[in-house]
């Protein structure tokens, strides 16, 4: 097992990407906490991993609150001591038009995307050099942080701020034996994309842009984020790894 008593934070973890990581994590031997807002959907995520794994607990909060990113950091220390690998899952999409586009809904992905991700970041890396964690944080970007789409401006740019921060987290945490990495996925098959790969006349057109030819699934995610959590990654920091069926090329 890769991640055999290791202990493991997952914001967003609930559903989509970040229940897949979860479970993956708990199947490799991690001890895991999921974080998120809706707890009847943290709840179900918790009965689904404990079937196979009785360390699994979650914490009900929002990442663009310090106060919440606190206490999720203080309940995982509290239950097990130690934090040393933290996947900054959570994010929000709302498609919109840039002339359209209302300030409000900017400022919110802004605060959960990229706030958020900077305080549970700075909160996880505060305790992992107190306790002399040589730890690995995991920030969930996306292929939007490397080339824009239409009417996603705000979610286009709270990635490409994603990359960036874990570039200049990887600069300054390295000494401290921290190592910071980011996922880029491409298009995903969770609640947020199904009502577009249902619509045989929207899905067709866009598969034409995955030179794979087909969506990708949470667990493909969770894969790559298990390599970057384990010792597989030890030499590698400051990456923004691609997982996306060759979408990027298109994009770019």
């Amino acid at each position: 097992m890769r991640l055999q008593g290791k202990v493991a934070l997952i914001t967003g973890g609930s559903t989509g990407i970040g229940k897949a990581i979860a479970v993956r994590f708990a199947q490799e031997g991690a001890k895991v906490a999921i974080a998120g807002r809706e707890e009847a959907l943290l709840q179900e995520a918790v009965q689904e991993i404990s079937a196979f794994s009785e360390h699994i607990f979650y914490i009900a909060g929002d990442v663009q609150y310090k106060q919440d990113v606190q206490r999720m950091i203080d309940a995982v220390i509290a239950r097990w001591g130690t934090i040393e690998v933290l996947v900054n899952n959570a994010g929000i999409c709302s498609p919109a038009p840039f002339l359209e586009m209302e300030e409000a809904d900017w400022d919110r992905h802004m605060a959960i995307n990229l706030k958020g991700t900077f305080l549970a970041s700075q909160a996880a890396a505060r305790e992992m050099v107190r306790l002399k964690v040589k730890g690995s944080i995991i920030n969930m970007s996306s292929v939007n942080g490397l080339a824009a789409e239409g009417d996603q401006a705000h979610y286009n740019a709270t990635k490409g701020g994603i990359n960036l921060l874990t570039m200049s987290m990887a600069v300054e945490l390295g000494a401290l034996g921290i190592r910071a990495n980011a996922l880029c996925p491409g298009f995903i098959e969770t609640r947020l994309t199904k009502p577009l790969i249902d619509n045989p006349a929207a899905i067709g057109p866009y598969l034409k842009t995955i030179p794979m030819g087909r969506v990708g699934v949470p667990e493909e995610i969770a894969d790559s984020a298990l390599f970057l959590a384990s010792d597989d990654s030890r030499y590698m920091t400051g990456h923004c790894m691609v997982v996306d069926g060759g979408q990027l090329i298109k994009l770019s």
